[in-house]
């Protein structure tokens, strides 16, 4: 079901988790995708949940599988990083069920904040969400800009 162009993940959305942990993705941001498609969904260091969609697991993928098995760091790097990744997939309704675990990490309780990265897109708690919106407003924001290149 996938399209030649990949989808655009921009826009910020809020969203209630329902009584199972769901969570409605954007209708945008899941058109190019089937059932079958899975994205992963892995706690962040700064406090978000990171999804990375099918082409970046892609991406990771051919990065993973080009690791010597002899890199004993990069192989206790990866083991660490997938022991806190998980599969998720859409129902037909729209929604990712996302676990216990990332839901404590984030601090998300019942609404959640998705914003989009462009090539993936990140879930926060409305709390977190209103310190990077801080961080990156005013001045901030265009210094930011120069020195991703923008």
């Amino acid at each position: 079901m996938s399209q030649s162009q990949p989808p655009l993940y921009t826009g910020l959305f809020r969203h209630a988790l329902d009584d199972k942990n769901r969570l409605t993705i954007p209708s945008a941001w899941r058109y190019a995708h089937g059932s079958d498609d899975a994205f992963l969904a892995t706690p962040h260091p700064d406090g978000y949940i990171a999804v990375l969609p099918p082409a970046e697991v892609d991406k990771l993928r051919a990065k993973i599988a080009g690791m010597a098995l002899s890199d004993g760091s990069g192989q206790d790097f990866v083991a660490r990083f997938f022991s806190q990744t998980h599969s998720l997939w859409f129902d037909k309704s729209g929604r990712m069920n996302l676990s216990a675990e990332l839901l404590e990490h984030s601090s998300i309780t019942k609404e959640a904040i998705l914003v989009g990265g462009l090539t993936k897109f990140n879930i926060y708690n409305p709390e977190r969400w209103t310190k990077v919106e801080a961080r990156t407003s005013g001045e901030n924001f265009g210094d930011l800009m120069r020195r991703i290149g923008i």
